[in-house]
């Protein structure tokens, strides 16, 4: 289903000469967000630790929330009651949710998010997370898999996912999709990328089902995700059975390029996907946030990316700073009386100093996580800023050096 006139939108403004890399701009019911983006992960509805009006003083254009964990707490029928997702957590721009497969499979078959490693160095150990059981079972209808907060049994099909996101309401949702790790043979990917197509068409149905019954509430625009783990045939021919969706079904909004993913293929895989994608609609890359990784994924096509790993890293005390990350913790930290970064304008920079962020860990205090976080979140969001910007102003290679060298030391 088409968005309605005004909805949705996604404009290219500019871009990179000779790659598919580009700025541009999404339109949502709830605002725009000026691409290459990054989202923040508030996967309960929530960034750990930090106020969403902080977060939105910090430039952060958009959030990302989990239907798999909104589903189980504190229920989809909340939120809708709430008013939606922006409404519940009283955030003030455009939201997405992701489908809930990832962490269907994640936690209840116990694998762990598999980016940025090679599969010749993996091992089952690197995939499996410690002490956990195999709770989820794929079939060609769906997932069924027991809740990791209280063992209760729980079914997610392409339609039920629909239903909750349609009910959390946010912006941008995405279809259904079984997500594989690198581990996987190469029949299990082409199993899992025909289940991804298959469950894809079913989402669009459903879609487009509860938009028109739901036509009073603003529009949701859906992105279909492409699966195939490092393989170059799997990868394209998934992105052009979408589009073969698109054209029987009135088509996806968007398109999510998921799964595991090499660091050293990174970017091919990301092109591969942007050679296959309209250039007139918005490319989503779930789950990366290093900067070597964002400055990959942005040459290559990517528009808007999340993770959690700001928040996540911050929480233990490690923090981004140009020249790379380091640990708060550290004991050479504890006298350092100046900010984490001396031009960086966040709220944590501007009034607190390393040595008093030492303290906060080192005293178990909660605010430290809260500090932290805020400069973290900031870092990334400054440096995407600067990636659309280079893109803006024809210096994307310069910047992009720049940025590398001085992180790396290289």
């Amino acid at each position: 289903m088409s968005a309605p006139a005004g909805d949705f939108g996604f404009t290219v403004t500019s871009g990179l000469t000779g790659r598919p890399g580009r700025a541009g701009v999404i339109r949502t019911p709830h605002g725009r967000i000026r691409t290459p983006a990054f989202v923040a992960v508030g996967t309960k509805a929530t960034v750990k630790a930090v106020l969403p009006e902080m977060l939105a003083q910090h430039g952060a254009q958009a959030v990302l929330a989990n239907a798999y964990h909104l589903y189980l707490q504190p229920g989809a029928d909340v939120v809708e009651e709430a008013g939606g997702l922006a409404a519940f957590m009283n955030w003030p721009g455009p939201t997405f949710t992701d489908s809930g497969g990832f962490q269907v499979l994640s936690l209840g078959a116990g694998f762990k998010k598999m980016l940025a490693m090679s599969s010749e160095q993996l091992t089952s150990d690197d995939v499996i997370a410690a002490g956990k059981d195999r709770l989820a079972t794929v079939d060609e209808d769906g997932v069924t898999f027991k809740s990791h907060l209280d063992g209760s049994m729980h079914r997610f099909t392409p339609e039920v996912s629909m239903r909750i996101q349609h009910r959390l309401g946010a912006d941008i949702i995405f279809a259904f999709d079984e997500c594989t790790t690198l581990l996987n043979s190469r029949r299990y990917q082409e199993a899992a990328v025909r289940r991804t197509e298959d469950w894809a068409a079913r989402c669009l149905a459903e879609h487009d089902l509860l938009s028109r019954q739901r036509a009073d509430r603003p529009y949701q625009a859906l992105f279909g995700v492409i699966q195939g783990a490092q393989y170059e045939d799997l990868r394209r021919n998934a992105a052009r059975g979408l589009l073969e969706l698109d054209s029987d079904r009135g088509g996806f909004d968007g398109y999510g390029i998921g799964g595991a993913l090499e660091k050293e293929n990174l970017g091919t895989i990301v092109g591969w996907c942007a050679q296959e994608l309209p250039a007139d609609k918005p490319r989503h890359l779930l789950g990366i946030s290093e900067p070597d990784d964002i400055i990959t994924a942005v040459a290559n096509g990517a528009d808007t990316f999340d993770c959690v790993s700001p928040s996540r890293v911050a929480r233990n005390g490690a923090v981004y700073s140009p020249d790379g990350r380091f640990n708060i913790t550290r004991a050479q930290h504890k006298r350092q009386h100046m900010p984490v970064d001396e031009h960086c304008d966040c709220y944590t920079c501007a009034h607190y100093t390393r040595a008093y962020l030492h303290h906060l860990f080192k005293a178990n205090e909660r605010i430290a996580a809260t500090l932290a976080t805020i400069h973290n979140e900031r870092f990334v969001i400054r440096l995407v800023d600067s990636l659309r910007e280079a893109i803006e102003t024809g210096t994307f290679d310069t910047v992009a050096a720049g940025i590398r060298s001085r992180y790396y030391g290289t």
